[in-house]
């Protein structure tokens, strides 16, 4: 553990920048833009990194228009941070307890909180710079604006370039309804196209000249929903028809099913999508028609770091959640009670530390986890019982909520960040807990070639 006089330092730092992440939390929020198209957001994290003394290294990162890098300091341990920035399609929302349509026509909105994770990272990285500063600390803090997590995420990108190799440790937070310790592991996945070609034809008066794409894709999709029986509990198959025909009376020469693959890791992973390509050649020949499958991005499952999320854990209790006040906890309540679940309020207490669970969600901090030791964690954002992509979520984001979590976020990762830069027995743990993990499974980017 720290010492005392090094964590009120941070804790004091973190106070002193609490306008710089409210003032981001907002203006992230307002803007609600989505994925690869969240330009003005990326530039204010980068105006604001700027202005607090950061060099912008890299616009554009590794391929992605709205990425970015920034960074302070110089030389050993380098700590890195992982800010998101994108909103949702469809999830506009008043800053009110109830579903009501932004008055400026926004229809976007920040459904799983990426304006205050954004905002507590930059604030994070912005007060263990100030830290650095006054107590002459080494190292280098890099900021990496980490953009479209929500659809092909930067890192995964940022991670084919090999940018997270040189860190002694990476550090992310998720707003949850929750406060605890990501020490989990979440799935690997692929997405895939799958394309289905035949012939069209008068669907009345000669359909046996025709060769239906869709009766494929109906084939293919029943295909997968038998092999699901036969998938371990850890693996996840989904899929939506992205094209399906146009007119009842043509029969259709084009379809595409748009098709997520998910399992504990990405061995497992490749393994289902071999059976995927399987399947849509048994459709297409079944049918006469053609196929195509394309992977058009993947992604690595996320490690946990032992020695990290024990720390984590320290740092988490002893800045506890925060003190809602009696209007806030209105407000969740009101949420709860129009969302349809019980009307419990705000999490007021952090969950113990967890054992290594498998969750089927993804994250694109998976590929970063495969590269440097990762470890991150969640505070209360939003009610109880409510789920990530949803109205509520957004309209917490918009009041004294989202910004508060997001302070006391940074509070937990500015007190880990500071002991990585200054324990060298802690940063030597989870280097070896990282390499024992990683040991003969080198990283490979899962990103289809020419990506």
């Amino acid at each position: 553990m720290a010492h005392s006089t090094l964590l009120e330092a941070v804790d004091r730092r973190v106070r002193e920048a609490g306008p710089l992440v409210a003032r981001i939390a907002r203006e992230v929020w307002e803007l609600a833009e989505v994925s690869h198209e969240e330009a003005e957001s990326a530039r204010l994290l980068m105006d604001v990194l700027e202005e607090s003394g950061f060099a912008v290294t890299s616009r554009g990162t590794a391929g992605v228009p709205t990425a970015f890098v920034a960074e302070w300091g110089s030389g050993e341990p380098v700590l890195g941070f992982l800010p998101e920035y994108d909103a949702l399609p469809g999830l506009g929302n008043e800053a009110v307890p109830r579903r009501e349509p932004r008055k400026d026509g926004k229809t976007s909105g920040h459904g799983c909180g990426h304006n205050l994770l954004g905002a507590g990272l930059v604030g994070t990285a912005v007060a263990l710079k100030g830290v650095m500063e006054e107590r002459g600390l080494p190292g280098t803090l890099r900021v990496y604006g980490c953009a479209a997590e929500e659809t092909e995420g930067a890192k995964v990108y940022m991670a084919r370039e090999g940018l997270f190799s040189d860190l002694a440790a990476a550090l992310h937070w998720h707003p949850m309804a929750y406060a605890g310790v990501f020490n989990l592991r979440l799935a690997a996945m692929n997405q895939l196209a799958v394309e289905f070609f035949g012939r069209t034809a008068h669907a009345g008066m000669e359909p046996w000249k025709g060769r239906s794409a869709l009766h494929a894709a109906e084939l293919f999709a029943h295909g997968i929903n038998l092999m699901r029986e036969h998938l371990e509990p850890t693996a996840r198959v989904h899929y939506a028809f992205q094209r399906a025909g146009e007119s009842p009376n043509v029969v259709p020469d084009y379809a595409r099913v748009w098709l997520f693959v998910r399992d504990a890791d990405r061995g497992r992973v490749e393994e289902t999508t071999r059976w995927v390509e399987r399947i849509a050649e048994g459709a297409a020949l079944a049918t006469r028609t053609a196929s195509k499958v394309e992977l058009r991005f993947g992604m690595y499952d996320l490690l946990p770091n032992g020695p990290l999320a024990e720390r984590m854990q320290v740092h988490l209790e002893r800045v506890g959640v925060p003190e809602w006040t009696e209007e806030e906890q209105r407000f969740a309540r009101e949420c709860q009670e129009n969302f349809g679940v019980e009307a419990r309020g705000m999490a007021a207490e952090v969950l113990p530390l967890s054992d290594e669970v498998t969750l089927g969600a993804s994250s694109d901090v998976g590929d970063v986890s495969w590269n440097a030791p990762t470890m991150g964690c969640t505070m209360p954002a939003w009610p109880q019982g409510i789920s990530a992509h949803t109205w509520p979520v957004v309209a917490c984001g918009g009041t004294s909520i989202g910004p508060k979590a997001a302070l006391h976020a940074a509070r937990v990762l500015a007190g880990i960040g500071a002991e990585i830069l200054t324990d060298e027995e802690l940063r030597a743990a989870a280097r070896a807990d990282f390499e024992r993990r990683t040991r003969g499974r080198p990283y490979v980017s899962p990103l289809p070639f020419g990506e």
